[in-house]
């Protein structure tokens, strides 16, 4: 992006963002690691010094996403922006989900049909029986 292109965009995200709390120092640092983040495909802990301390970036990101200013951000930059297209979405698609979480848990997936659970015997009896003394 062109230097212009990053005064354009750090513009609209900083009209984008809550006016509450207190301001951040590095808004392009900020967008820098995010973009890093993407590209490279790194866990969060794996992002450069130079970017600050990784918890306190994924901090902003996720306070920052929960409170929709990214939508609104990528929103406005599309409406106004002729290299709107060269802007990366941040998102559940490009981010790889760790190994173990690529399988569900096994089991028997047959169930009965409608007719033969409808002839299965109950489990329990509909009254409670008194016992006898």
């Amino acid at each position: 992006m062109s230097e212009e292109d990053w005064d354009n965009a750090l513009l609209v995200f900083r009209a984008c963002l809550p006016r509450r709390g207190r301001k951040a120092a590095d808004d392009r640092r900020f967008l820098e690691a995010l973009h890093f983040f993407t590209v490279e495909n790194v866990r969060w802990r794996a992002l450069p010094k130079e970017y600050g301390h990784w918890n306190s970036v994924w901090k902003r990101f996720d306070r920052l996403s929960k409170a929709g200013v990214f939508e609104a951000f990528f929103d406005t930059l599309a409406t106004m922006s002729p290299s709107a297209h060269l802007i990366q979405m941040f998102d559940s698609t490009i981010v790889r989900a760790h190994v173990s979480a690529a399988g569900a848990k096994g089991g028997k997936a047959d169930k009965p049909s409608a007719a033969r659970a409808a002839a299965l015997r109950r489990k329990s009896t509909e009254k409670r029986t008194v016992a006898e003394t």
